[in-house]
């Protein structure tokens, strides 16, 4: 079966007009000649929306009783059974009353999507779950029914019902929405006017979220790469430094001035990476990026302008905006080209803006050690050495005298000091070696002469070489150790973030499989077993990165599977990863065989559940036979004994009373028995059926003569020419054997069981109905279940098995059995069984008596 579509009008506030629009499009549908039921609406006294619903079939509600209140609800069931083309359903945040079936209309939606049926339906901007705190801070009205986020979006079509929030209030004047009494209150609080255009705006910043969302998935399936300026998104790269907020501010600037523009705000952790450490920094930006309308995404890459260029075409940027180096123009000189001219470089299409800021580098700033000595900083250490080294010693040479020995050693000390610094042991090692030997032959006599004629010239070498050894030694474990805390620091914020996911109540697993795509920059992520999906985020069916490969794409992505426990396998595609990354992925795989584990461990519990229930219902069984057998078969027993004993002379009366015991006894025994097989074929689901067109005229005499009643026991209200239905003849006697024994029961004498018999919807329903004291709605499934009594404890009433036999019985018939409240209190049995296809008729022919008439 097709499921049907659903169609979602939403408006900013009551009153824009979506009830009236969604009917104005039912009477287009029924002027072309569709099929269209009015399943439930909601005028609110609106005259104009009363008097658009005339000329629609509508569906009667049905009523529920909760704490003495009558409620009217939509009617699921004849809905259901009536099946339009299109069913037109109203609020779909609503609430249902206590007792339906579902808690929440949509979740009746789903239902009649499952069945075929397309739906409209309105929902208001304040019952979106993800902004019901935001609908609160604004209006300062907190609103209970809400609807997740995720069944909006899985609409097919979502319509904003727009309307000027002037024009809304001049609606609500005029008395179009509320009642008079009601106006000036709401004009004075929910419905004024900053309120209303904060509304809207909500409303059409979420639809055009949700087209986004919608645009991506259709880029993601026909394999787009190139950029599409629908829209201008503006990505700030943060360091963590101070000049975070001039950016943010500026690229908020940058966005506005395109309507509907987006922020985002992106962290690179790494290794070597673009900022250093200042959580304090990163919290409060976080905060600002919040605060200007914009998302914070946290990434980790070690190439970090490839990982921020990656970042914005992923999130289809337009605009990228990044901070002027702080390294000082020394550093710049010696590290190469910095993170911003790599940017420009590889952005391609996305424009970059470079923004000054009061933390810019120093000009003559020594250099900042952020990162492990590269090849780069050793070789540029020897440059030093070859370069400064000669220009040391020519100006120390000029300027030469004996009283300048002491400045002249300390001068090559610090060249040696120097070099450590930039290129780390085998540089300063070179630089100690060339001072040494520059010292001796151009400044100690005899000159130009390599002579060691005193032993404290040698001692100065090896002071030269020992200080360059451990200056060297000191920069080269700090730039280890600096590698090292910011790798476990970037580690550390990628798992805080996903246990953050976890503890805010996401899926651990989901949490686990979505961060991760996130973080590491892939374009998808999907969690196997066996071949099976079980989680996917981003590029989850491999659709674009196949489309890719097939047109011979420049950047053909890389599928990565990573074994996490047995036949489970992370999927990740994208981009290679190394060592450092797949470290951390092992951590996250751990984290992932521990959730599937979990899961695998609530499943068994969920399992086990239904055996322990089965082994309470044995005991139940042993606890009721013992008591319920012993009792006909001990009278049995004694009455035999008694009519068998020679010492006792009976009369006929007394011979009479005993046989008529033992008879009774042994009927009960064997009715016991017979109920007791019965519940182990229909819990085994072993029962034989054997289906046929039955008159239900045929069945009921043969069901009173069985229970060997007595005139005006039971009455019977049939409708005119019910049709025959499909059934078990003798199950469904003996189902209704044991609802009308148990309805006997409980019925006053003064009021004897009503049976009544109608149609409806392809459906013949029988109903079984008495005026007891009924079953509390929260006990009635309890009634179902096998040695269940109600607190009925006399010694006639069997075991509790009557009702769990009948309703095995008529579903093993294809039919229902539900228990309903009778009007006016009591209990109704209601057997629904289908109609035998010979006998169905149009829906608009099958009519049901209401149950007041019945009774």
């Amino acid at each position: 079966m097709t499921r049907g579509r659903l169609r979602v009008l939403l408006g900013a506030a009551p009153g824009v007009g979506k009830t009236y629009a969604m009917l104005e499009e039912g009477h287009r549908l029924v002027a072309s000649g569709r099929d269209v039921l009015v399943a439930v609406v909601e005028t609110h006294g609106r005259a104009a929306t009363a008097a658009i619903l005339e000329g629609f079939e509508v569906q009667p509600r049905t009523t529920i009783e909760h704490r003495g209140v009558t409620l009217d609800e939509m009617d699921l069931d004849a809905v259901l059974a009536r099946h339009p083309e299109f069913a037109l359903v109203d609020e779909l945040a609503h609430t249902n009353a206590p007792g339906s079936r579902n808690e929440k209309r949509w979740q009746d939606v789903h239902e009649l999507l499952d069945a075929g049926i397309n739906v409209y339906s309105t929902v208001n901007i304040q019952h979106i779950a993800s902004l019901n705190d935001v609908v609160q801070q604004i209006t300062g009205v907190v609103q209970r029914e809400t609807i997740p986020d995720a069944v909006l979006r899985g609409a097919d079509q979502i319509e904003v019902v727009d309307l000027a929030p002037q024009a809304l209030r001049d609606r609500l004047s005029e008395g179009q929405v509320y009642p008079a009494t009601r106006i000036d209150a709401a004009l004075s609080n929910y419905f004024r006017l900053g309120n209303l255009t904060a509304l809207r705006e909500l409303a059409l910043l979420w639809l055009a979220d949700e087209v986004d969302s919608s645009l991506k998935r259709y880029r993601a399936e026909q394999g787009i790469d190139a950029k599409w300026e629908a829209r201008e998104r503006v990505v700030v790269a943060l360091t963590g430094g101070p000049e975070g907020e001039t950016l943010l501010r500026r690229g908020a600037r940058i966005a506005a001035r395109s309507a509907g523009g987006s922020l985002l705000a992106v962290h690179v952790m790494s290794q070597d990476g673009l900022r250093e450490s200042h959580p304090g920094s990163l919290a409060r930006q976080r905060a600002l990026v919040e605060q200007l309308g914009g998302s914070y995404h946290q990434v980790v890459g070690d190439d970090v302008p490839r990982t921020l260029v990656d970042f914005a075409r992923a999130s289809d940027a337009t605009q990228l905006v990044i901070g002027v180096s702080r390294r000082s123009r020394l550093a710049a000189l010696l590290s190469g080209p910095g993170i911003g001219q790599t940017v420009i470089r590889e952005s391609g299409d996305i424009d970059v803006h470079i923004v000054s800021h009061a933390q810019a580098g120093g000009r003559f700033a020594l250099p900042r050690l952020t990162g492990g000595l590269t090849r780069r900083r050793r070789v540029w250490g020897f440059v030093v050495a070859l370069v400064v080294g000669p220009l040391l010693t020519l100006l120390l040479s000029a300027n030469h005298s004996d009283a300048s020995m002491a400045s002249d050693v300390l001068s090559y000390q610090l060249l040696v000091v120097v070099v450590a610094l930039i290129g780390g042991f085998w540089p300063a090692m070179f630089a100690a070696v060339l001072s040494g030997l520059s010292l001796d032959f151009f400044l100690v006599a005899p000159l130009h002469h390599i002579t060691i004629s005193d032993p404290l010239h040698l001692l100065a070498l090896g002071l030269f070489m020992i200080v360059a050894a451990l200056v060297s030694y000191v920069v080269d474990q700090s730039a280890k150790l600096s590698l090292l805390s910011r790798r476990k620091a970037s580690e550390a914020e990628l798992l805080a973030t996903v246990a953050g996911s976890v503890l805010r109540g996401d899926d651990a697993l989901h949490a686990l499989v979505s961060r991760t795509r996130e973080a590491f920059g892939l374009t998808g992520v999907r969690l196997l077993d066996g071949g099976a999906v079980l989680y996917a985020d981003g590029d989850g069916d491999g659709t674009a990165v196949t489309e890719a490969a097939s047109r011979g794409s420049a950047h053909p992505a890389q599928v990565t599977s990573l074994p996490v426990a047995d036949d489970v396998v992370l999927e990740l595609t994208g981009r290679d990863l190394d060592a450092a990354d797949r470290r951390l992925l092992g951590v996250i795989i751990v984290q992932i065989a521990a959730g599937l584990e979990h899961s695998r461990l609530a499943a068994t519990a969920e399992e086990i559940g239904p055996l322990a229930a089965a082994d309470r219902v044995r005991t139940a069984l042993l606890a009721a036979v013992g008591h319920d057998l012993r009792r006909p078969l001990a009278s049995a027993t004694a009455a035999v004994t008694s009519l068998r004993s020679a010492g006792i002379r009976l009369d006929d009366d007394d011979r009479a009373a005993l046989l008529d015991t033992a008879e009774v006894s042994l009927h009960a025994l064997a009715a016991l028995v017979t109920n007791l097989l019965d519940v182990s074929r229909v819990q085994a689901g072993v029962l034989a059926v054997t289906l046929d067109d039955v008159d239900i005229d045929d069945v009921l005499p043969l069901v009173i003569d069985e229970l060997q009643l007595p005139p005006g026991a039971v009455e019977l209200d049939l409708a005119d020419d019910v049709p025959a239905v499909r059934a078990d003849a003798v199950l469904l006697q003996r189902a209704i054997v044991n609802i009308v024994t148990n309805a006997l029961r409980f019925a006053p004498e003064e009021t004897p069981p009503l049976i009544a018999v109608s149609t409806f919807g392809g459906l013949v329903q029988l109903r079984i109905i008495d005026r007891g004291p009924g079953i509390p709605e929260e006990r009635r499934d309890d009634a179902f279940v096998a040695f269940q009594r109600l607190g009925d404890t006399d010694n006639l009433s069997g075991i509790g098995l009557g009702l769990a036999i009948a309703r095995g019985f008529v579903e093993g018939m294809g039919g229902t059995l539900e228990a309903e409240t009778t009007p006016g209190g009591g209990l109704t049995m209601v057997i629904s069984l289908a109609a035998a296809a010979g006998d169905s008729r149009p829906d608009s022919e099958l009519t049901a008596p209401p149950l007041t008439k019945e009774a």
